[in-house]
């Protein structure tokens, strides 16, 4: 067995472990700049309407203003629910590639420790069983009943 072994292992797992913080870092990010936006919009939709209600020149404007300023949130705020779906799904995915492109290189450092020390078909196929769920999708669980 190689004497290196270990300190590659450890490197290994230590540069996964700096990947994943990474991109849970980066998806932080993503969505406090996607809620930063939001937040903006919310922003300049509140000045809008102080603004209209300064520049009511009778009771009859003032009075619809509410309904017009409703409507107008009810429509904002579905565009604001899109976008964070949409900021959701874009991070997700991006995390979810970024995850499997570490365990793919993790999985290959690993593999190459363990070519040095000479136990390659073993690891290989620990690997393989490991990753399946990584590499090709699954059904979703059956729920089991007990009778």
């Amino acid at each position: 067995m190689n004497n290196e072994l270990p300190i590659q292992l450890y490197k290994a797992n230590a540069e996964l472990q700096l990947q994943i913080t990474r991109l849970l870092q980066e998806s932080g990010h993503h969505w406090l700049e996607a809620m930063q936006q939001l937040s903006a919009g919310s922003m300049l939709e509140t000045t809008s309407r102080i603004q209209n209600l300064q520049q009511a020149a009778d009771w009859q404007a003032l009075a619809t203003l509410p309904s017009e300023v409703f409507w107008r949130l009810c429509q904002g705020r579905m565009g604001d629910t899109q976008a964070v779906g949409q900021a959701a799904a874009k991070s997700q995915a991006a995390f979810a590639d970024g995850l499997r492109q570490s365990l793919s290189v993790w999985q290959a450092s690993v593999s190459e420790a363990f070519g040095a020390s000479g136990d390659t078909a073993s690891f290989a196929q620990l690997c393989q069983q490991w990753a399946q769920p990584w590499t090709a999708p699954s059904a979703a669980p059956q729920s089991k009943t007990k009778k």
